[in-house]
């Protein structure tokens, strides 16, 4: 694991890129780290590159209240984590995929809503538990030619989670528990499981 610059990471991805059909990245890091932010970034930088969202393989808030788990919705055991391993692996055998993209503002994964279609020479993977030394999360590790994990001060990331549901309409007191409650508890899990990642970025 390296510390790295945004332009070595793109020069390295190329290079790899010389000796594979096609090159799976993973983006990990926990919420509020600027994970989508840098993703676009990335595929801007690679050519005829696609986004895989992970967030995409969120439970649906029905099931989770039926397991009594919407509260922690983004928690490690909130997504379908088997689905997202046999996507990514029809991703790495360049099948033609249809995947789900997830719609922050309504908080719901819609189907089959982007096209990655073989010809795409890069693919990055992004979510909060993409470098997770737990099961099921580290199966996951198999398919990735590389992981960055993206970093940023604990404070810094709560502000920013502040300011994201601020942003989409929450009320102050829904803004302190549900960042309390919930989301600086999946940042603190993704801080100290993870370490199964090749380069770090500062988010």
């Amino acid at each position: 694991m390296r510390r790295v610059s945004f332009d070595v990471l793109v020069s390295t991805l190329q290079q790899q890129r010389q000796s594979a059909e096609r090159t799976i990245v993973a983006v990990a890091g926990p919420p509020g780290a600027g994970k989508s932010t840098f993703s676009r970034k990335l595929a801007g930088a690679l050519p005829n590159s696609a986004i895989l969202q992970a967030d995409g393989f969120h439970y649906d808030d029905a099931l989770l209240d039926e397991m009594g788990m919407r509260h922690r919705k983004g928690a490690p055991d909130t997504f379908d984590v088997d689905g997202l391993d046999v996507m990514i692996g029809r991703v790495g055998r360049r099948e033609r995929v249809f995947a789900p993209t997830f719609d922050r503002r309504l908080e719901i994964a819609r189907a089959a809503a982007i096209e990655i279609d073989a010809e795409r020479q890069y693919v990055i993977v992004e979510g909060n538990y993409l470098a997770f030394d737990l099961p099921p999360w580290n199966r996951l590790r198999k398919h990735f030619d590389c992981v960055v994990f993206i970093d940023a001060p604990r404070d810094e990331l709560e502000r920013r989670l502040v300011q994201r549901w601020t942003n989409l309409g929450l009320r102050p007191e829904e803004v302190r528990r549900h960042v309390a409650d919930n989301d600086l508890l999946n940042v603190d899990a993704v801080l100290s499981q993870s370490s199964n990642f090749d380069f770090v970025i500062s988010g």
